[in-house]
């Protein structure tokens, strides 16, 4: 049985477009494959460890075979906790709004948890390797019309940047755009338009 990872970065619910883009997208690919387990993870529900300077002191002193109180063990094991989640995963879906020309910060969040050395990529002599075996749909939503080479549009690189780091490498995405900058007429168009894309991909994922 496959399963799922549906994670959304908008705290907008059903009035946000990448989610209701993302939906859709997930509706057509499990009528295609029933048997799939999705699982929902809201970034903005979530609770997310704090990477402070407490934290990353008993990371490195874990990781690196020092002495580590209790306390830095149980800090660092809500962090693998997320990870182990996280991997439990073989295929996901991203519902991302465009923030300020780039990602929310609770996303940025939760993927700075999630991409740790010897967890998700490993260091060698060869350089980074992702160890994330895996593809993904990216379901963008921006209020702007942004390509993905845009000198504005610091989300699609990101993202498809971070995504290869871990091991993720096949990467498919669609965006709902403009979804202010057209008007109402202009925004429904461009969703219509994105829904119809997603439910092609869908069909092979």
């Amino acid at each position: 049985m496959s399963t799922l990872m549906f994670i959304q970065a908008s705290p907008r619910g059903s009035r946000s477009h990448s989610i209701a883009l993302a939906n859709a997208f997930i509706k057509s690919y499990t009528n295609i494959h029933p048997e799939t387990k999705v699982i929902i993870r809201n970034v903005f529900d979530m609770k997310l460890p704090i990477l402070d300077e407490k934290m990353l002191t008993g990371k490195y002193n874990i990781m690196h075979g020092r002495d580590f109180t209790d306390e830095e063990r149980g800090l660092w094991s809500e962090v693998e906790k997320i990870i182990e989640d996280f991997k439990t995963a073989d295929k996901y879906v991203f519902a991302i709004p465009m923030w300020n020309f780039s990602l929310p910060y609770r996303l940025k969040h939760f993927m700075d948890v999630v991409a740790q050395p010897t967890y998700t990529f490993s260091v060698g002599p060869d350089g980074y390797k992702g160890l994330i075996n895996a593809k993904a749909f990216i379901a963008y939503s921006r209020g702007g019309d942004y390509s993905d080479d845009s000198p504005y549009n610091f989300q699609a690189s990101y993202m498809n940047h971070y995504l290869s780091f871990i091991g993720i490498k096949d990467v498919k995405s669609v965006a709902v755009q403009p979804t202010l900058a057209g008007g109402p007429r202009g925004r429904d168009k461009a969703k219509t338009t994105a829904i119809n894309k997603a439910l092609e991909l869908a069909k092979v994922f």
